[in-house]
This record gives structure tokens, C-alpha cells and sequence, in this order.
């Protein structure tokens, strides 16, 4: 038995994803002719309360395309430290859209609104960048899954309404906090000017993101999806299985969270890990105690079980729990976690 902890992103279709894939209605998507991309995006649209979307092969290319909709060069986005636009993305900020980064330095990849008013840089003077949008990811992977305080988004509102900042929102595991927190999409469509959501994390899909906003906003970002090599053609056969996601995957997540915590609570108690930080979802992050067993000698026992999960360096390792990862497969990884 493999147990795959890795990511979230290592799951396969269910069956039911496989039977929606294969009944799949489809067109050329390039010319906007594929029935199912059109009803997917229509569907996430309507699910966040905006006017419309934009179905995209990864969330990279959405969180980029919102950038590039949001800035002009030479300006600067303001992010937590631990943002996974300025961390994970290869240097798209850079690259693709001129733009640098401000970095905050928040708590567990989250920011308050004080310190977005701190990082922007006075409109006036030319000599730095100008600030021009903020990003906030939900839930924060590298912050350990953790879930933004609604009150605090909305605080950050307030600050990019008074000094015109466009505001996105990469909710590559949005589904997670708002089965989390009791959120509703509509909360999130009615703060944000772009949203980018995922559907092959937590949903199960193989492949694919959306990306939400305006009409005009959107209208422009299928020129820059274009641009970035993103036009797909018979791309109803991946959106099927997001739609089958939304309507069948969403209230599931609670198993993984419900998990990832009771691995946390058996990490706790083991006299060679050194810490677990916070578990609010499927994600949990712990350091060992290196004077008991190094992460190498750690990560090849598991190993030895076929039990695979990840370093992301600096000492922390990281498990994801997902939907191929069973009650089965539970079970016998606290065994294994217990008698190491």
C-alpha cells in the first residue's frame, strides 16, 4: 500500500469523475465553444456572486493573469513573506507582469490591515515603486493550512478601497476554509476584485483552475491567458470533472481536516518530533528533534513503508491529507507514526 502525503494535488479522479469526464459535452474552448468549459465558468461565477470567469489549466497561470489584470510595470504588489505568488511561482510577479513585491512579515502567512497600510509606498513619491495591489492567500500553504480571519480581509478591504489598490485573492485552497470556517463564496466575490480557485487540490480534479471578477476584467484576462499559451480546446472533458467536484467534493474536506488532526494529535505525543505548528485544515507542518533522529534517517523509514510526504527545508516536513488518502491508509500510518 502506497500512502501518498505529499500534496493534495497527487489525487486521481473517482469514479464518478471519470463517468462525468467521459459523457462530457464538448467544443473548442479556444473559440469559446465548449458547452462545459461555458457551464463551469458560469457556475463559479454565479457560486462567488461575480459576473465572470475564466477556466485555466493551472492556478499559477490564474494567480499570474490577476497580477497582470491588477498592475502595470514598475509597480508593486504588497504579499505575506510566505505568499505563494512570491514564493512558489517561479518569479512570474517578475517576469511576467515587471512587478516587485513588498513581503510582510505576518504571522503563519497572514497579515493585518496595519501592516498594508505600512508597506504602501506614498503614491508621490517617485522614487520607489508604486504600490498598486495586494494579494492574500486562503489558506496559507506554507503557513501550515491556516485560515484568514474574515474580519481582518474585510479591514484590508477598507485599505485598498481608500488608497486604489486592486485586491486578488489566491483561494487555491479557498474550499478548505470555507468548509473550515462556515464561509460562504459570496462573502469572498463581494471583497475581492479577482479570485483564483482550484479545482485539482482539495476538489480531486486533474487538472484546472478559475478565475473570477468582472466582466471587463475577465474579457482581459482571456487575452492574457492567450498570451501566457493558456487557450485549451476540447477542455470539457477537464471541466466535467470540476463541475462534478463542486457538487460532490466541497463537504468531504471535513474527513481530511478531521485527519491531518488526529495525525497532528499523534505527533504530539511522540518523543522524537520537536513541534507541530497549528492544524486547521488538511495541511499540517512539524519540525523533529534532531537529537533524537535527523530528517533524513526520518524521511527513509517512511519511506521504507512506502509512505511518502515532503521537506519544505528550514527543518519543517509537511503532510497533506486529500481525498485518495483513506481511512485505511489512516490507520496505518498512526500505527507506523507510534512505532518508529
Amino acid at each position: 500500500m502506497e500512502i501518498n502525503l505529499i500534496s493534495d494535488t497527487v489525487t486521481k479522479p473517482t469514479s464518478g469523475m471519470l463517468e462525468a469526464m467521459m459523457n462530457a459535452e464538448v467544443g473548442d474552448d479556444v473559440f469559446k465553444a465548449d458547452p462545459t468549459v461555458n457551464a463551469l465558468e458560469k457556475k463559479v461565477a454565479e457560486l462567488f456572486g461575480k459576473e465572470a470567469a475564466l477556466y485555466f489549466p493551472s492556478g499559477i497561470m490564474a494567480n499570474q493573469t490577476a497580477i497582470k489584470l491588477l498592475t502595470n510595470p514598475g509597480d508593486q504588489l504588497i504579499c505575506d513573506k510566505f505568499a505563494h505568488v512570491y514564493n512558489y511561482e517561479g518569479g512570474g510577479v517578475s517576469f511576467n507582469s515587471g512587478v516587485s513585491c513588498k513581503l510582510v512579515d505576518g504571522y503563519r502567512g497572514m497579515m493585518t490591515a496595519e501592516q498594508v497600510i505600512e508597506a504602501i509606498n506614498p503614491p508621490d513619491f517617485y522614487h520607489s515603486p508604486l504600490t498598486s495591489l495586494v494579494c492574500i492567500e486562503n489558506t496559507t500553504n506554507k503557513g501550515g493550512g491556516a485560515c484568514w480571519d474574515f474580519k481582518e480581509l474585510k479591514r484590508i478591504k477598507k485599505v485598498c478601497t481608500s488608497n486604489g489598490l486592486g485586491y486578488h485573492l489566491d483561494g487555491a485552497r479557498l474550499w478548505n476554509a470555507l468548509v473550515a470556517k462556515n464561509e460562504t463564496p459570496e462573502q469572498y466575490g463581494e471583497l475581492f476584485d479577482t479570485i483564483s480557485v482550484c479545482l485539482s487540490k482539495g476538489l480531486g480534479c486533474p487538472v484546472g483552475s478559475v478565475l473570477v471578477g468582472s466582466t471587463e476584467l475577465i474579457n482581459r484576462a482571456l487575452r492574457i491567458r492567450k498570451i501566457f499559451g493558456g487557450g485549451m480546446r476540447q477542455a470539457g472533458f477537464l471541466a466535467a470533472a470540476g463541475i462534478y467536484a463542486l457538487d460532490n467534493h466541497i463537504e468531504r474536506l471535513t474527513e481530511d481536516h478531521k485527519r491531518a488532526q488526529e495525525i497532528g494529535e499523534v505527533l504530539r505525543g511522540l518523543s522524537y518530533v520537536k513541534k507541530v505548528e497549528p492544524i486547521e485544515t488538511n495541511i499540517l507542518i512539524f519540525e523533529l528533534d534532531k537529537t533524537i533522529i535527523s530528517e533524513e534517517l526520518f524521511l527513509s523509514k517512511l519511506l521504507s513503508k512506502n509512505i511518502h510526504i515532503i521537506s519544505m527545508g528550514q527543518g519543517k516536513l509537511r503532510m497533506v491529507t486529500h481525498l485518495n488518502y483513506t481511512q485505511n491508509m489512516h490507520q496505518v500510518l498512526l500505527e507506523i507514526l507510534k512505532d518508529l
